[in-house]
């Protein structure tokens, strides 16, 4: 795919009419999410955490009181030998729903999924029939939710992700609910001509999940990103993403999420996420016009009635889970 030419201010045209900025570097320099190329997949850097992800997932689907199922999940992890030893049911876990990373945090995932496979089903009840999945990596939502029969999914990830995706799905023999259509382009590429290529109508409404995505960007890049989602959105459209608060993520170094995660599979998520200051996305959004609501993840722990609750030191403290809708003209 083409790379990114000229500043992130400079107008680009796509469709003939809509001006979108050029791709932001999202690395390289003090500070910044670190450098990934094309071709990675998920046995190092951001692309580790796909696996942890579906981890999690795989314990939440063996769970008696689940929040979303995933029988994939647990395909993955056996197929990255990186991961062979991590557990795929609490019962070998040998402290169980109080283990931080395996418990509390797997917990956390489980219940992501659930309120981000809601509000996916929710929004294309209406007219919206297009869903782009921002940094897709092993999401299965294709492949495990009930989808119109009109709805095209298009996942966004580098090359190296989709392709081991492809590889343990293909082996399973398993087969999409959706049309689904695989854009393999870093986000700090041109992914605006790659989606537009592949099909999508910015004139027609759509659906956008950036599920664990916007941490690993510097600021600069999830302003681009924000801004690029809202050009290629027209009224009846909706966005879904996850954001971070804490003004020093440094300050929660020793939280037993960070630690457990960091000691027991090697994956130190401080230091892949970026640590300059985060823009005010739902309110750059709002001033565009959409509305957006802002919670907690235990917001949703008290209406699921499971889930993470707030506990002393906690790197959940500063996560929040944003909606926002694009108004009809």
């Amino acid at each position: 795919m083409t790379e990114a030419r000229g500043t992130a201010d400079s107008p680009r045209r796509t469709n003939g009419h809509r001006r979108v900025p050029a791709p932001a570097d999202g690395g390289g320099s003090a500070g910044t999410a670190p450098r990934h190329t094309d071709g990675e997949g998920v046995d190092g850097g951001v692309g580790l955490t796909a696996l942890l992800v579906a981890a999690a997932r795989t314990i939440e689907t063996h769970r008696h009181d689940s929040l979303a199922q995933d029988v994939y999940a647990e395909h993955f992890t056996r197929a990255a030998p990186v991961c062979a030893d991590w557990p795929v049911r609490l019962d070998g876990v040998p402290d169980g729903d109080a283990d931080p990373l395996w418990g509390r945090f797997a917990r956390y995932f489980g219940l992501r999924t659930r309120v981000l496979d809601d509000f996916l089903l929710r929004s294309v009840s209406g007219d919206a029939r297009q869903v782009v999945l921002l940094g897709a990596g092993l999401d299965t939502r294709a492949f495990r939710l009930e989808w119109p029969p009109d709805c095209v999914l298009f996942e966004i990830d580098r090359a190296g992700v989709l392709a081991f995706k492809h590889r343990v799905l293909t082996g399973l023999s398993a087969v999409p609910k959706v049309r689904r259509l695989a854009v393999p382009v870093d986000l700090r590429a041109d992914w605006v001509t790659a989606l537009t290529t592949a099909g999508f109508d910015p004139s027609a409404p759509s659906v956008w999940l950036a599920e664990g995505l916007l941490f690993y960007l510097p600021s600069r890049a999830e302003t681009y990103l924000i801004d690029t989602v809202d050009l290629l959105t027209t009224g009846g459209s909706a966005l879904a993403f996850e954001a971070k608060l804490e003004k020093d993520l440094l300050a929660y170094r020793d939280s037993a999420i960070y630690t457990a995660t960091r000691e027991q599979i090697g994956i130190d998520l401080l230091d892949l996420f970026d640590k300059g200051p985060r823009p005010d996305s739902a309110g750059d959004l709002r001033a565009k016009g959409w509305s957006a609501s802002v919670h907690t993840p235990f917001d949703f722990t008290h209406r699921h009635g499971r889930g993470p609750l707030p506990e002393p030191n906690d790197a959940l403290e500063g996560n929040r889970w944003v909606f926002a809708h694009k108004p009809l003209p």
